[in-house]
């Protein structure tokens, strides 16, 4: 088995959710008492969304980098970032590592791609949807993209950072969640994307006529996959 590097903690909420899927897949194919080997360094989420909000990406990517360090030369056969939007900085983060990077954009897209979907409705971080680093993975797959309109990506961005990554899940932000996918179903989505990880905390398959693509459990997928590979 090899060893699963995690940088989390954007946010924690989420991160609990990875390394309780990480575990449980790898416990399910492997059976007994069979738990993963992996190692999370779980950032203060604080300072990563002061910098991006204030577009200090370049501090970010340092802050990530020196994670990705330190995961590395502990034993991490692998690196992931458990968030979408911090995407925007991989390519820094695989540059200054020798492991690999397990990109949630390029494994989303690849089971997207899979399932022969030739166009998704994105929703995350205004970060996410409105900036190429997370749409160019999809592009390249022949992928059509689109997104809620100005006014509704501002509310998704403010329900993610002031309700679902500090644990609150209010019936009236999922029931807007859940116009928001109905409006990308008329503008022609087959398939919703859950492009940050807190929005799967809220919205289940149930909960939508179109097909979800979780980017969070799909990117734990892929870790198992390397680690147990």
């Amino acid at each position: 088995m090899k060893t699963i590097g995690l940088i989390g903690g954007m946010s924690w909420e989420s991160s609990l959710e990875y390394y309780r899927i990480i575990n449980k897949r790898i416990n399910n194919q492997a059976g007994g008492l069979t738990s993963a080997e992996c190692i999370m360094y779980s950032v203060n989420f604080a300072e990563i969304e002061y910098l991006q909000r204030n577009n200090e990406w370049d501090k970010a990517a340092t802050i990530l980098v020196n994670i990705a360090k330190k995961l590395e030369s502990v034993g991490a056969d692998c690196v992931l970032i458990c968030t979408n939007t911090m995407h925007k900085i991989a390519s820094h983060v695989q540059e200054a590592i020798k492991v690999p990077l397990i990109h949630i954009g390029e494994a989303t897209s690849e089971a997207i791609s899979e399932d022969n979907i030739s166009k998704i409705g994105l929703l995350g971080t205004r970060y996410t949807m409105e900036e190429d680093f997370y749409h160019d993975s999809l592009d390249q797959r022949g992928i059509q993209v689109v997104t809620p309109d100005q006014t509704a990506r501002a509310e998704l961005n403010r329900i993610i950072f002031e309700e679902l990554c500090q644990g609150e899940f209010l019936a009236e932000s999922k029931q807007k969640i859940q116009s928001m996918i109905e409006n990308l179903r008329l503008a022609g989505a087959k398939a919703i994307v859950l492009g940050c990880t807190e929005i799967p905390l809220i919205i289940k398959q149930e909960d939508c006529s179109l097909p979800l693509y979780n980017t969070m459990d799909i990117h734990a997928r892929k870790a198992v996959e390397f680690s147990l590979g």
